[in-house]
């Protein structure tokens, strides 16, 4: 072998982690709000003849079993599991015995589709691998609920590769994000405000390809986006050199544009849905004791079908010998079974964990939980939780996303639950949701001849016990939807 041609080898060693096919199960039911579970339950029982609905006079309410870990479903021993098995799993799992007819009667179930539903819809309509369709789920699963993406594409790059097992790039995920943000409303997806203006802006030149009036909306919004936000007029006009009035008109279109498409689309549909289907029942009782109950009124208990395992009972009597026809059936019927317990497993690991962040979550907020006072609840984050359950912090988040939780006191989404804290000059914590209300309350108190700008309310605030910095007063404001002094007159 001539120095040319040698080739140099080498070894590296990398620590990759991935989930198992019912790792990703479990993850992908645990996502789904108590509707969602009840569609993709229903389609399991239409794809899976070894899974069926079960009795409803043999079944009975209780707090699950945690699924027990470590069986080898590739061994003929443990068909055992699935014939000696009771045939009904229970995972309805509440905390009281109590039948599927005492639910209360008023829990209404809306038929409109959730705002995330509608981007998925938008979504099916693509012409994508099932790899591209696979992040841009994920992406759409990640906007807040105003439509933005606030996460990095860095955070989300490592999030798919841990949690789903999906290798991708930061240009990838930036490609894939650029398809939902042609989807409606526009604006979509974007990851700024500035961003989500100019896409409503580009929209806006596509349908109107001769308004010249838009060319100077982006000017202003793409080269002078700090100074329209702190309105400094004469500074964009001197610099663009237009006429006052084309300016003005400008400026007049741009404060139409929508600054949370996704809230909108969420009022828009609002309109015509009866109610949020919560996913916990919560109740308060005058003893001070409080219920936790997952919300499974439609949703159908599942069980091995007897069918099937007589049929297996029959393929596993002589397997000496057994025709390849006859394995072959074999081999169908175990790959089915295993699928059905799989499914049934994930649906009790899915349960179990919402019954357990639920509690922890009562747990942390129980004065909220007994009076129904927002100024109760305390600061919480998803780690509070996480580190109370012994779960990931991920798998709280997931517990968290687009599920409710109807209270004596309302429904409320879980999300509405945790805030960040604040630390008082004696030392008190409080939550940021007090903050925001102490502030909303001087604004609506102030003289509207004369508002209160950022500076003096955070002195306010200060005489209050609260030193927050003046930048600090504008975030809590503008998450208010609260505008500048100037704008209150």
């Amino acid at each position: 072998m001539t120095q040319g041609s040698r080739q140099i080898q080498s070894q590296a060693q990398q620590q990759t982690q991935t989930l198992s096919p019912q790792q990703i199960l479990a993850v992908r039911l645990l996502e789904l709000p108590a509707v969602e579970l009840e569609e993709r339950i229903h389609a399991e029982l239409l794809e899976n003849p070894a899974l069926e609905e079960a009795k409803e006079d043999s079944s009975s309410d209780e707090l699950i079993d945690t699924p027990t870990e470590g069986e080898d479903a590739n061994e003929y021993d443990s068909l055992n599991d699935y014939l000696t098995e009771d045939d009904i799993p229970d995972y309805k799992l509440q905390e009281n015995n109590r039948s599927r007819d005492e639910r209360p009667e008023e829990i209404p179930f809306s038929e409109a589709v959730s705002f995330y539903e509608t981007l998925r819809e938008q979504l099916n309509e693509q012409d994508l691998t099932e790899h591209q369709h696979e992040i841009a789920e994920y992406l759409i699963g990640s906007l807040d609920d105003d439509g933005l993406l606030r996460k990095p594409l860095s955070s989300i790059e490592d999030e798919l590769a841990i949690y789903i097992g999906i290798q991708t790039t930061e240009k990838e995920l930036d490609e894939t994000l650029h398809i939902i943000q042609e989807f409606d409303p526009p604006g979509i997806a974007a990851r700024n405000l500035q961003e989500c203006l100019l896409i409503q802006i580009d929209r806006k030149k596509e349908a109107e390809p001769h308004n010249l009036l838009l060319n100077i909306e982006e000017r202003i919004i793409k080269d002078f986006y700090e100074e329209f936000t702190r309105k400094h007029w004469e500074k964009i006009l001197k610099k663009l050199d237009i006429d006052e009035d084309v300016f003005q008109a400008a400026i007049a279109d741009i404060v139409k544009l929508n600054p949370r498409p996704g809230a909108s689309l969420g009022e828009t549909i609002g309109r015509n849905m009866q109610q949020i289907v919560p996913d916990f029942i919560i109740e308060t009782f005058d003893d001070g004791t409080i219920s936790i109950n997952l919300n499974n009124r439609n949703v159908p208990e599942l069980r091995m079908s007897p069918d099937f395992s007589e049929m297996m009972v029959e393929h596993t009597k002589n397997r000496a010998n057994q025709t390849k026809e006859s394995k072959e059936a074999f081999l169908f019927l175990k790959q089915k079974m295993d699928a059905a317990q799989g499914f049934i497993d994930a649906v009790k690991q899915r349960q179990n964990t919402l019954l357990t962040t639920m509690k922890a979550i009562v747990d942390l907020q129980r004065p909220f939980f007994l009076e129904g006072d927002e100024s109760l609840l305390r600061p919480m984050i998803l780690k509070d939780v996480a580190e109370r359950t012994g779960l990931d912090i991920s798998t709280i988040s997931r517990v968290s996303n687009s599920k409710y939780a109807q209270t004596n006191y309302g429904i409320y989404s879980l999300k509405y639950f945790f805030s960040d804290g604040y630390t008082t000059e004696d030392g008190e914590e409080m939550s940021v949701r007090e903050i925001r209300r102490i502030l909303k309350e001087c604004i609506d108190n102030e003289n509207k001849k004369k508002p209160l700008t950022d500076d003096e309310l955070a002195e306010i605030l200060k005489e209050k016990g609260y030193p927050i910095a003046r930048r600090t007063v504008a975030k809590y404001r503008q998450q208010l939807n609260i505008p500048v002094a100037r704008l209150r007159k």
